[in-house]
C-alpha cells in the first residue's frame, strides 16, 4: 500500500516541468572469490555512460557521455545458515574528481517454495575533496525466481527483481531514492552467468524537483 502510495506520488510529478530524466548504459563486472570458513571477496567495476538527458516537457539533448567508474572491494563472512556480514570500499573516478566509500552490509537469504529472497541491510559513507561528506543507510530485497524448476540451473534463465530505498544525507540536505531493477538472468555454467535488464532510480521528489535515471543493466558475474 505504501509503495502504491509512493508510485502515485511520482506519476504526479512526472506531468511536473522541473521533473528530468536522463537515460544510459551501466555494465559491469563482478569476480567473487570463496575462501574457507565462510569468507570470500567480492571485486567489482562498474561503468556509467550517459546517452540521452532531459524533462518531461519536451526539451532533451541526445548526446553519449562518460560519467564515471567505480571499484569495489567487499569481503563478506558466513555469521550462519543464512546470514552474512560484509564490509569494503568503493573507489570512484568522475572527470577529476576521485571519491572514497567505506561500506557495511548485512544480509538474510530466505529460501521460499520455488524463489529465493534476499534482505539487504546496508550503510555507507562517501568522502572527497570537493564535495562535503555523504551518509547513507540503505535497505534492498531482492527475489530470484528460476524459470525452470525449483532452483536456477547451468543453461537455464532466472527472473532477479530488486527493489532498493535509500536515505541520504549530505551536510543539512537530505534525499530519499527508491530503485526498481528487474534482471533477465542466464546461468552459463557453475560458475558464470550474466543479467540484463533496466536499473530506474528516482530521487528528489520529497522537495518537488523528481529526477528519474533509467540505466540499462548489463551485468557479468565470475566465481573464482
Amino acid at each position: 500500500m505504501v509503495f502504491l502510495v509512493f508510485l502515485e506520488l511520482l506519476f504526479v510529478n512526472v506531468a511536473q516541468a522541473q521533473s528530468t530524466y536522463q537515460f544510459g548504459a551501466l555494465p559491469s563486472l563482478n569476480i567473487n572469490n570463496k575462501f574457507q570458513n565462510g569468507w570470500s571477496l567480492n571485486s567489482k567495476v562498474e561503468s556509467r555512460q550517459l546517452m540521452k538527458s532531459g524533462n518531461f516537457n519536451g526539451n532533451s539533448n541526445t548526446e553519449y557521455k562518460y560519467v564515471l567508474t567505480d571499484f569495489s572491494f567487499i569481503t563478506a563472512k558466513k555469521i550462519g545458515l543464512n546470514s552474512r556480514i560484509a564490509g569494503g570500499y568503493l573507489f570512484r573516478l568522475r572527470e577529476t574528481e576521485i571519491f572514497h566509500r567505506f561500506i557495511q552490509q548485512y544480509t538474510i537469504v530466505q529460501k521460499m517454495n520455488g524463489f529465493r529472497l534476499a534482505h539487504r541491510f546496508s550503510s555507507d559513507q562517501t568522502f572527497s575533496n570537493g564535495e562535503k561528506p555523504e551518509f547513507r543507510l540503505r535497505y534492498r530485497i531482492t527475489s530470484e525466481i528460476p524459470l525452470n524448476g525449483e532452483s536456477v540451473d547451468p543453461k537455464e534463465f532466472y527472473i532477479k527483481l530488486n527493489n532498493e530505498y535509500i536515505n541520504s544525507w549530505q551536510g543539512t540536505d537530505y534525499d530519499f531514492e527508491i530503485r526498481l531493477v528487474p534482471l533477465l538472468g542466464y546461468d552459463i555454467t557453475d560458475n558464470n552467468k550474466i543479467e540484463v535488464g533496466l536499473d530506474y532510480r528516482v530521487n528528489s521528489f520529497l522537495n518537488n524537483n523528481t529526477r528519474h535515471s533509467f540505466w540499462l543493466s548489463l551485468n557479468w558475474f565470475i566465481e573464482i
